[in-house]
C-alpha cells in the first residue's frame, strides 16, 4: 500500500509540476503579447507626435554643415569684395585731387 502512495504522489507532483511549466509558458506569452502591444502603441504615438527620425535628423545636419561653409565662402568673397572697392574708391578719390 505505501508503494501506491508513493507512486500516487509522485503522479500527483507529476501534474503539479506540468501545470506550473504550462502556467509559466501562458505567463511568457502573455508578457511577450503585452510587450508588443505596448511597442506598438508608443510608436503609433511617436508617429502621431510627428517626430523626426535619427536619418531625417542626419541628413539636416550635414545640409546645415554644407550651408555654414557655404555662408562662410559667401562672406570671405564680401569682405574681399569690399576691401577691393574701398580700395577702388581710394585710388578714384586721389587721382581726383
Amino acid at each position: 500500500m505505501e508503494g501506491s502512495k508513493m507512486h500516487g504522489s509522485n503522479r500527483l507532483f507529476d501534474d503539479f509540476a506540468r501545470l506550473m511549466t504550462d502556467a509559466a509558458g501562458a505567463a511568457q506569452g502573455v508578457r511577450r503579447e503585452a510587450e508588443t502591444v505596448f511597442k506598438a502603441q508608443v510608436e503609433r504615438l511617436i508617429r502621431d507626435m510627428d517626430i523626426a527620425s535619427r536619418e531625417e535628423l542626419d541628413v539636416l545636419r550635414d545640409l546645415v554643415s554644407a550651408l555654414r561653409t557655404q555662408n562662410d565662402t559667401l562672406a570671405a568673397r564680401v569682405t574681399a569684395l569690399e576691401a577691393k572697392l574701398g580700395a577702388d574708391a581710394q585710388a578714384g578719390a586721389s587721382e581726383a585731387v
